[in-house]
C-alpha cells in the first residue's frame, strides 16, 4: 500500500490541501505551474473572473497536455520500429564487426606484403645500382680496350707498312744480288 502525502498549496490566492502518492516537491511544482497559467490569463485580460481565468488556464494546460500526448505517441511509434528491429540491427552489427575484423586481418596481411615488396624493391634497387656501377666499369674497360685495339691496329698497320717496305727492299736486294750473281757467273764463265 502506498503512502499518501498531504501537501498544502496556494493557487490563485486560495489555499488547497492536495493528497497524492507523488512527492511534496512534485505536487508543489504542479500547483505553481497551474497558478502561473491562471496569472497569465488574468494579466492578458483583467476583466476575467477567477473562475473564468481558471477555466481558460485549464483549457491551455489541456491543450499542452493533448499536444504532448500526441507528440509522445508519435515518438513511441518512431521508437517502436528501432526497438522491434533491435535484434536484427544487433545481428547486422555483429556481421559488420566480423567483416571489420576480417578486413583488419587482410590489412595486416597486406601490410606484411607491402613491407616484403618494399624490401624486395630495395634489394632490386641495390642490385640495379651495383649492376649500373659494374656496367660503368665495363664501359670504361671497353673504352680503354677499344683505345688499346686502335693503338694496336695502328701499330699493326705501321708494321705492315714497314714489312712492305722491307719486302721491297729485300726484293731489290735479291734482284741486285741475283744480277750480281749473274754477273759473277758470267765473268767466271768468261
Amino acid at each position: 500500500m502506498t503512502i499518501k502525502n498531504k501537501v498544502n498549496v496556494t493557487i490563485d490566492g486560495r489555499n488547497f490541501t492536495v493528497v497524492g502518492d507523488s512527492s511534496e516537491d512534485y505536487i508543489k511544482k504542479l500547483a505553481d505551474y497551474v497558478d502561473k497559467k491562471i496569472k497569465e490569463m488574468t494579466q492578458k485580460n483583467d476583466k476575467l473572473s477567477s473562475s473564468m481565468a481558471a477555466i481558460l488556464a485549464c483549457l491551455n494546460i489541456s491543450d499542452e497536455l493533448y499536444r504532448l500526448k500526441n507528440e509522445l505517441e508519435s515518438l513511441k511509434k518512431k521508437a517502436k520500429d528501432p526497438m522491434e528491429n533491435y535484434e536484427s540491427i544487433m545481428k547486422d552489427l555483429e556481421k559488420e564487426r566480423a567483416k571489420n575484423e576480417e578486413l583488419v586481418k587482410k590489412i595486416e596481411a597486406y601490410k606484411d606484403e607491402v613491407l616484403d615488396a618494399k624490401r624486395q624493391s630495395e634489394q632490386l634497387y641495390n642490385e640495379i645500382d651495383a649492376l649500373n656501377k659494374a656496367l660503368e666499369m665495363k664501359e670504361k674497360e671497353l673504352n680503354e680496350s677499344q683505345k688499346l685495339i686502335k693503338k694496336l691496329q695502328d701499330k699493326v698497320f705501321e708494321n705492315q707498312m714497314e714489312l712492305l717496305e722491307v719486302k721491297k727492299e729485300l726484293e731489290e736486294v735479291l734482284k741486285t744480288y741475283d744480277s750480281e750473281k749473274n754477273l759473277f757467273s758470267k765473268e767466271e764463265v768468261n
